[in-house]
């Protein structure tokens, strides 16, 4: 066996751990593997092995291997800051958008999703611990924001996602992602969808503490496919 699908069987296995101490089930938990900068052999490792949900940081990249990979049925995540300018071909190739932190973007994606596709499924980002340097809308715009999802033609408004400040301090984690969850119960008491159903929260640092406040998908990249080399 290949070390991304030992690492994919590891990485299921502190998921399930996860949701047994949260009281939770393992299938309400989502495994998203992180394949940005890795090459379409990695995906196509991973993908033999079982994974079906790939998430990808940079349009072209993703673009390309979503259309290398039309015919194994996966299914396509884009996660990282996406550019007014770059929305069509995200809006083309992908069944997933996780970071809507503005409503200029939601509506290109809307007028830009072809008929033909189903609906563009939704998260939109939180900056849920004030970073500048880290996209995202603030905690306070959240709901409006989503409101204005949840209003446009060939978009789905899923949820919200976030990608708090990095810590080793389990806590803090858990308070970074209890902010989100908070902001997840009131927005969805207000607005009544039933689609409104994913917390899209946890990385390979983070995932146990994710998955303890609710987290519906975890996005694991370096836990699956190793340490990237950005050179």
């Amino acid at each position: 066996m290949s070390d991304i699908a030992d690492n994919l069987q590891a990485v299921q296995a502190r998921i399930r751990l996860a949701a047994d101490r949260a009281g939770r089930l393992p299938d309400t938990v989502r495994l998203l593997a992180v394949s940005k900068t890795w090459p379409l052999a990695s995906v196509l490792i991973a993908a033999a092995a079982g994974q079906r949900a790939f998430g990808e940081n940079y349009v072209q990249e993703g673009v390309e291997k979503a259309q290398a990979t039309s015919t194994l049925g996966l299914e396509w995540h884009f996660i990282g800051p996406l550019q007014s300018n770059k929305t069509r071909p995200v809006a083309e190739h992908f069944s997933w958008v996780h970071s809507v932190d503005r409503e200029k973007i939601a509506e290109r994606l809307s007028a830009q999703r072809p008929e033909a596709l189903p609906p563009l499924q939704i998260c939109v980002q939180v900056n849920v611990s004030g970073e500048a340097s880290k996209s995202g809308c603030a905690p306070a715009d959240a709901a409006a924001l989503c409101a204005a999802v949840a209003s446009l033609p060939r978009l789905t408004l899923r949820g919200l996602m976030a990608i708090p400040e990095a810590s080793d301090d389990p806590a803090a984690q858990q308070a970074a992602f209890a902010r989100l969850r908070e902001l997840f119960a009131d927005i969805r008491s207000t607005l009544s969808l039933p689609s409104f159903d994913t917390l899209s929260m946890g990385m390979s640092h983070d995932l146990e503490a994710a998955i303890a406040e609710g987290a519906t998908i975890v996005r694991i990249g370096t836990a699956i496919f190793g340490e990237r080399n950005y050179a």
